[in-house]
């Protein structure tokens, strides 16, 4: 599906004049000047919108945009849309698009970090965003421990540090019945307490932490663990915590 998307993508940019070269991409309206893919999404990723598309088609060449270019603005277009006069967009293929992304066996850095700073960040979004990429279906990740489902899994957990902890909290637990996802509940811990947004509760993320096997030298592990023992919930609200811990684990 995505290989179709991206098709549909490229010849969506032929049809607007921009087209891909060895280095880069060129444009018909000044052919010797060579575009990043970057330049090309800035330019053109908005204009999806415009075309004379339901809006769940607008979305489907959005994503294969996203797959084309690899860029983030891509992702930042697709939000805009979401929050504008002719949104939302239909939620099945806007989430559905995210979840098959986080599932493919690629970088999709451009993805993650648009979950991350756009829609985990803003609290009016974060928790129907967390729900459609994991929290409505983490028991069939744990049932199924298929690699697709665990990869997304792994994604979503490493980027949820902004998430409210009422929101990912059960997620969390539920994560954590399976030893293979223990490394990526860690990282959402740790990222819980250390993103500028992140939010956790000490003790509950303790009782959590202590469930997880994880190797002894796991690095910040001994540190997480004396920060919340401390009852800090976050690095900015405590900025001499961490280096404390540093300090009494070394």
């Amino acid at each position: 599906m995505e290989m179709d998307a991206m098709g549909a993508a490229r010849r969506w940019l032929a049809d607007q004049g921009v087209r891909r070269v060895r280095d880069g991409w060129v444009s018909a309206e000044d052919p010797e000047v060579l575009l990043t893919s970057n330049e090309v999404a800035l330019s053109r990723a908005g204009d999806v919108f415009a075309e004379d598309l339901d809006a769940a088609d607008q979305v489907r060449l959005a994503f294969g945009l996203l797959d084309l270019l690899d860029e983030y603005w891509v992702t930042c277009e697709i939000r805009f849309a979401n929050e504008g006069a002719q949104g939302p967009l239909p939620a099945d293929v806007l989430w559905g698009g995210y979840r098959r992304r986080l599932e493919a066996d690629r970088n999709i850095e451009a993805v993650t970090y648009s979950l991350w700073v756009d829609w985990f960040e803003d609290h009016t979004t974060s928790a129907r965003a967390f729900a459609e990429v994991l929290g409505n279906d983490i028991d069939r990740v744990v049932a199924q421990r298929s690699e697709i489902l665990l990869r997304r899994a792994r994604r979503v957990l490493e980027c949820s540090g902004p998430v409210c902890w009422t929101v990912k909290e059960p997620t969390y637990r539920t994560a954590a019945q399976l030893p293979a996802l223990h490394p990526a509940v860690f990282r959402g811990l740790r990222a819980s307490f250390h993103d500028i947004y992140g939010d956790l509760e000490p003790a509950a993320a303790l009782s959590l932490l202590d469930r997880l096997d994880l190797p002894t030298d796991t690095q910040h592990l001994a540190e997480l663990r004396h920060v919340l023992t401390a009852g800090h919930r976050n690095h900015y609200r405590s900025p001499r915590a961490w280096e404390d811990a540093v300090r009494s684990c070394s």
